[in-house]
C-alpha cells in the first residue's frame, strides 16, 4: 500500500509526542492546572465485582480535561502570536478561552448552535469572543480556518494538535503516579474518544508507565468512528446526522494525528447508548459524588455495562468532563443510577 504525503507527515507528527514530550507539557502547564484525583465507592466495587478507579477530569479548572492541552498549545506559542482561534462544541472552547486568557491572548471561538447553553456561557466568561455555527449544515473547519486567516490567528485545533495532545496526555501520567501511590497496577484503562487527542495522549503516557495495560475506547453509538477504524486499519467516518446526547465526544471521524497512535496502543473499545450515559451520570452522582457530563460519562458507562477487558481486576475509568446543564442532569437523574 502506498503511503501518501498527508499520511506520511500525520506519522511523523504522532512519532513526535513520547512521554517525555508529555512529561515536558507537565511542567509547562502546572501552574494552569489542578492534578484531580481518583476515587473510588467500596459499594460500587462490591456490586462490579471489580476495582474501578475514576480519574475525576469533571474537577479540572472549566470542568474538563481539555485545559490540559488548551494550555500547553497556548503556552508554546511564539511570543508574535496575539490571537488564537478555535471550534469546539464546548469543553476545548472554554479551555482555550481560559489558557488565552492566562497569557493575555485573543480568543475566538466557533461552536455549534446546540452547544449546551452552560459552554456556551462558560466560554464567553473565559474571555473568549463565540461565533455561532449549524453544526449540521456548515463545517466548523472552514469557518475556523477562515478567521484564522482573516484575524492572523493560530489555530488551536481540539484533538488534531501535537501540543494539544502532549497536554492531554499529562492525564495518564497522572493515573500512572496515582495509581503506583496506591500500590495497584490497573489492568485496563478505558477513556471516551471523540477525536482521540485524550486517549492517544493518555495512552503514550499510560502505556509506557504501566507495561501491559489494556486502553479502551468508549464511544458513543453512531459514533464509532473509532472502532471501525480499529478494525479496518484506516480512518472511518461517522454520520454526523444522528443525534447524541454525548455532544463532547461526537466527531465525524478520528485524527490524522490520533489514529496512528491509538491504532498502536489501543487493544479494545466499548460502544455506549444515550441511556447508557445517562445511567452512568446518576450512578456517579450516587456513589462517587462527582457530576459527569454525557460524553463524559462514555468510559464509567462502558464500565457498568461490562464492557472492559475480560479478566481484568482493576479498571481505570476516564471521567473527561463535568459540563452538564440542569435540565440534562435532572434527565440522568430520572433515568436513574445502574446499582
Amino acid at each position: 500500500m502506498s503511503v501518501t504525503p498527508a499520511t506520511a507527515a500525520s506519522d511523523s507528527a504522532a512519532a513526535d509526542i513520547s512521554r517525555a514530550t508529555i512529561e515536558a507539557a507537565a511542567t509547562r502547564i502546572a501552574p494552569f492546572i489542578i492534578e484531580t484525583p481518583l476515587v473510588e465507592s467500596p459499594r460500587l466495587n462490591d456490586k462490579l465485582g471489580i476495582r474501578l478507579l475514576v480519574k475525576a477530569e469533571c474537577l479540572q479548572h472549566t470542568g474538563s480535561f481539555k485545559l490540559r492541552g488548551a494550555s500547553n498549545a497556548v503556552w508554546s506559542l511564539d511570543d508574535t502570536v496575539k490571537h488564537v482561534v478555535a471550534f469546539s462544541s464546548g469543553n476545548h472552547a472554554q479551555g482555550v478561552a481560559r489558557a488565552a486568557a492566562s497569557r493575555g491572548l485573543q480568543a475566538t471561538i466557533v461552536m455549534p448552535k446546540d452547544s449546551p447553553a452552560g459552554k456556551i456561557e462558560g466560554t464567553k466568561a473565559y474571555g473568549g469572543t463565540v461565533i455561532l455555527y449549524d453544526r449540521y449544515t456548515e463545517s466548523r473547519e472552514e469557518i475556523g480556518a477562515d478567521l484564522a486567516t482573516r484575524k492572523q490567528a493560530h489555530l488551536i485545533k481540539p484533538f488534531d494538535d501535537v501540543q494539544v495532545i502532549a497536554g492531554q496526555g499529562t492525564v495518564g501520567l497522572e493515573i500512572a503516579t496515582q495509581a503506583a501511590a496506591k500500590n495497584l497496577t490497573p489492568d485496563a484503562i478505558i477513556c471516551c474518544c471523540g477525536g482521540g487527542g485524550l486517549i492517544a495522549g493518555m495512552s503514550i503516557a499510560a502505556s509506557d508507565m504501566i507495561p501491559g495495560v489494556d486502553i479502551w475506547a468508549a464511544e458513543p453509538e453512531f459514533y464509532d468512528d473509532t472502532r471501525r477504524s480499529l478494525s479496518s486499519g484506516k480512518i472511518e467516518t461517522a454520520d454526523i446526522t444522528m443525534p447524541s446526547i454525548c455532544d463532547s465526544i461526537v466527531t465525524a471521524q478520528p485524527g490524522e494525528i490520533t489514529f496512528p497512535i491509538n491504532k498502536k496502543l489501543l487493544s479494545g473499545s466499548a460502544v455506549i447508548t444515550d441511556r447508557d450515559a445517562l445511567q452512568a451520570v446518576a450512578t456517579a452522582f450516587k456513589h462517587l459524588k462527582i457530576i459527569i457530563e454525557p460524553g463524559g460519562a462514555a468510559a464509567l458507562a462502558a464500565v457498568l455495562t461490562g464492557q472492559y477487558p475480560a479478566g481484568a481486576k482493576t479498571v481505570v475509568a476516564v471521567a473527561s468532563g463535568g459540563n452538564i446543564d440542569a435540565p440534562m442532569f435532572q434527565r440522568a437523574l430520572d433515568e436513574g443510577p445502574l446499582f
